[in-house]
C-alpha cells in the first residue's frame, strides 16, 4: 500500500492545474480527503485486521452494543494501525480497531425479533448503529449474543487515495469556482467540475471501489448524505461506505450504508458520536 500522500497530492494538483489553472486546482484539491478503496484481499494483501463481516474485535469486558436491548450486528472492522500513515493525523494515536455495528432488520439471516423494531427505527436514526474502537494489543474476536447476525468474513486490501465529494454533495457549495464560472456552474458545481474533466476517473489517487474507508461517500441514487435532524454534513467526516452485499441489505435505497462522525469527535477519538448517513431510505 502506497504511503506517500504528499506525492499523490502533488500529482493530483498538477493533473487539475493542466485543465483549470493553478488557483482553481489548489482550491479543488482542498476538497480531497484521504481514504481507501476496500477490495477482497489476495494472499498477503490484507490491511491488518480490516474485513467485512466475521466476529467483532473487542477488548475483554466491552459491552456488546444494543438498540433498545436488541443486539446490533457486526458488519465490518477497520484496522486503523494499518491505515493511519495515510490519514495525516486525522485519528488519535493508538486508535486501533474500529468495529462497525448496525441493527440488522433487513438481511436474510436477521432474527425475527428485530421485526418489531422495523416500524420504530429508520436507517438514519443514531440508535441503529455503533462504532466501537478497541486497542489492537488487547482486542480479541468476540462471539455475538443471540439475535446478532454474523456475516461471512471477507478480508480487505486497502488501496490509498483521495476522495472528492459526490456530484450532489453540499461540500461543493464551499468551492470558489473563480470569475469565469457562469450561473449554471455555480448552481451545480459538482457537475461543472465533472464537465471540465472528461478523464476525471483517471486522476492520480482516485478511489475505484464501491466499499470505501474514510475519504468521502458516494450516493448512487443521486442524493446526498441523509443527516439526522437535517444537520450540516460539512462538519462531519466519512468513516465507512459499504455497498450492497448478497447476504445483507441494510443501507438505504440501493442497499448502500454509510457511517459518519463529527470531525471534532473523530480527532478526539470519541466514536460514540458516530451516526448512520445512508443513501435515501
Amino acid at each position: 500500500m502506497d504511503m506517500n500522500p504528499e506525492t499523490t497530492l502533488t500529482a493530483l494538483r498538477d493533473f487539475c492545474a493542466e485543465r483549470v489553472g493553478v488557483e482553481l486546482a489548489t482550491r479543488l484539491v482542498g476538497l480531497a480527503r484521504p481514504g481507501f478503496a476496500l477490495t477482497a484481499a489476495g494472499p498477503g494483501e490484507a490491511a491488518g485486521h480490516s474485513r467485512f463481516g466475521g466476529r467483532a474485535m473487542l477488548e475483554p469486558g466491552m459491552p456488546w452494543p444494543t438498540c433498545e436491548g436488541f443486539p446490533l450486528s457486526l458488519l465490518a472492522v477497520l484496522d486503523t494501525d494499518a491505515l493511519a500513515p495515510w490519514l495525516g493525523g486525522l485519528l488519535p494515536p493508538g486508535t486501533g480497531l474500529l468495529n462497525f455495528f448496525c441493527l440488522d432488520f433487513e438481511s436474510e439471516q436477521r432474527d425475527s425479533a428485530a421485526d418489531a423494531l422495523m416500524g420504530k427505527f429508520i436507517g438514519n436514526d443514531p440508535q441503529v448503529v455503533r462504532v466501537i474502537a478497541a486497542r489492537s494489543a488487547h482486542a480479541v474476536e468476540t462471539d455475538p449474543p443471540s439475535g446478532s447476525s454474523v456475516f461471512a468474513p471477507v478480508q480487505w486490501a486497502a488501496s490509498a487515495g483521495f476522495a472528492f465529494p459526490d456530484t450532489w454533495d453540499p461540500a461543493w457549495d464551499h468551492l470558489d469556482l473563480g470569475p469565469e464560472a457562469d450561473d449554471k456552474a455555480r448552481a451545480m458545481p459538482g457537475m461543472y467540475i465533472e464537465d471540465l474533466f472528461p478523464e476525471w476517473g483517471q486522476r492520480p489517487g482516485a478511489l475505484d471501489s464501491e466499499d470505501i474507508a474514510f475519504g468521502r461517500p458516494v450516493y448512487p441514487t443521486g442524493s446526498g448524505p441523509w443527516m439526522p435532524g437535517g444537520e450540516d454534513p460539512n462538519v462531519y467526516h466519512h468513516l465507512l461506505q459499504l455497498s450492497g452485499q448478497d447476504e445483507w441489505w441494510i443501507g438505504g435505497d440501493g442497499g448502500w450504508m454509510h457511517w459518519s462522525i463529527p470531525t471534532d469527535a473523530l480527532r478526539a477519538g470519541d466514536f460514540s458520536r458516530a451516526i448512520p448517513t445512508p443513501d435515501i431510505w
